[in-house]
């Protein structure tokens, strides 16, 4: 097999430039963008991000958010609460492509099996211990109980979950290189979608009776 000549070299590296170039995020063209306020039922623009609050209007508490300062309600069957900080929450971080979450598990409780489209997440607990997890596209489990000070990073759009495996209250800062990581959570997804997805679909997928998926769907019906 013959050597690309120097020209034809060239252009190849230079295609491969520019759709690297095309794949990856735009550089900022301003110190930063707080994202205006939107009106009612306005939803979050499309990327790089949310249009901008004049400059001569943002102040200091822009660029401050103080909601993981409390412990979100675990009095729900989960038993678990997420804080979101993301830039719907947190205006300051509009294209800084940031966000961070805070997670409160109590004894036995658990962020249920879901994903995050658009970010990897580093998980960072706080207090107590939590077993947490991912499943690779290959179907290979990768967990670890991560402890106070100790930290455990998911690959991005991965199924993962955070357990609280200890005898008291356990809480970790997740943090995502997306200022909106958007989260799936599995089981809604699948049994509580509206429209509903045909009983015969699921039945077929699980490999289970169709009784068996009607249980699980009155579990999530809204």
């Amino acid at each position: 097999m013959s050597k690309p000549s120097p020209p034809l070299l060239l252009l190849l590296l230079l295609s491969a430039t520019l759709v690297a170039t095309c794949r990856a995020d735009p550089e900022p063209v301003q110190d930063f963008c707080v994202a205006a306020p939107r009106g009612d039922g306005e939803s979050a623009a499309a990327f790089p991000g949310l249009p901008c609050k004049p400059a001569s209007m943002v102040v200091s508490d822009d660029f401050f958010f103080a909601g993981h300062a409390r412990a979100a309600s675990t009095d729900n069957p989960m038993g678990s609460g997420v804080t979101p900080g993301n830039v719907e929450a947190f205006p300051g971080l509009n294209t800084l492509g940031v966000s961070i979450n805070r997670v409160d598990l109590a004894p036995g409780g658990i962020n249920p099996l879901h994903s995050h489209p658009r970010a990897a997440e580093l998980v960072n607990v706080v207090a107590g211990e939590m077993l947490v997890g991912f499943v690779s596209t290959a179907g290979k489990f990768y967990s670890k109980v991560v402890r106070e000070g100790e930290s455990f990073v998911i690959p991005r759009g991965l199924v993962h979950f955070q357990y609280n495996v200890g005898t008291g209250p356990a809480r970790a800062m997740t943090v995502f290189n997306s200022q909106l990581p958007g989260v799936v959570i599995a089981a809604p997804a699948l049994f509580g979608a509206e429209p509903e997805i045909p009983d015969a679909v699921l039945a077929k997928s699980f490999q289970v009776d169709g009784e068996v998926i009607k249980l699980l769907k009155s579990k999530f019906r809204k």
